[in-house]
């Protein structure tokens, strides 16, 4: 249960509801998070936030720590809801993105039989980034082979009752080092092992094993 994530911290049992960021293929801390959860609520009531996970993931090539982010448009002028935001159009992301995946997992032991389920939204166009995001998270858990079962925020609220917040989790500016168990990873001979990348890492590299891992794992909050 999540209690056995927060170090130290003890919580009643109402706030076995936790609130995450849906992004583009989450970090492994979400993950964690979403493992050891009870009922997951993910905000979809914010203002949008530049560099942050919303648009941008990190993987392992074989030159060590790769991030890939979704062009989106974005004016820092006018403050923008995170699901009104579009992905602009103007680069061939998708099929950048893709090869980039490819290129770092194809010799993974799993990535073969995970490769279908990431593919296609690598081929489908979206226009809204929100919608897109929702469509990685499903495809994490079908590899993942958990229920789809998450509700979404009707409205924002910056401080919460009955829920824990995980929403500072999609801020990778100010990312909390994690110290989770080390796996093995398609370059680690080259660069060593690198923690919470994109939650695509541990799936192509652990296969059916990934979920084991995610709930025996700790979550740094502080």
């Amino acid at each position: 249960m999540l209690s056995q994530l927060l170090l130290g911290k003890k919580i009643d049992l109402v706030m076995l509801n936790v609130l995450l960021h849906p992004t583009y293929f989450p970090s492994i801390a979400t993950f964690v998070a979403i493992a050891n959860a009870e009922k997951v609520i993910l905000e979809v009531c914010d203002n949008y936030q530049k560099q942050t996970y919303r648009n941008r993931m990190f993987i392992y090539d074989a030159n060590g720590k790769l991030p890939l982010t979704i062009p989106v448009v974005y004016s820092q002028k006018n403050r923008q809801l995170y699901k009104d935001i579009v992905i602009s159009e103007d680069e061939n992301w998708q099929d950048l993105h893709w090869k980039s995946i490819q290129s770092a997992y194809s010799n993974s032991p799993f990535f073969e039989f995970y490769e279908d389920d990431i593919k296609h939204l690598y081929t489908s166009k979206f226009k809204f980034l929100l919608d897109f995001n929702f469509k990685c998270l499903e495809a994490v858990y079908e590899c993942l082979q958990i229920p789809l079962k998450y509700k979404t925020t009707e409205v924002f609220n910056k401080t919460l009752d009955n829920q824990y917040d995980c929403r500072f989790l999609v801020d990778n500016r100010k990312e909390i080092p994690q110290d989770f168990k080390p796996y093995v990873q398609v370059f680690d001979d080259k660069h060593g092992f690198i923690p919470n990348l994109s939650i695509l890492d541990l799936i192509c590299n652990e296969g059916p094993n990934a979920m084991m891992y995610l709930e025996s794992q700790q979550l740094q909050l502080q």
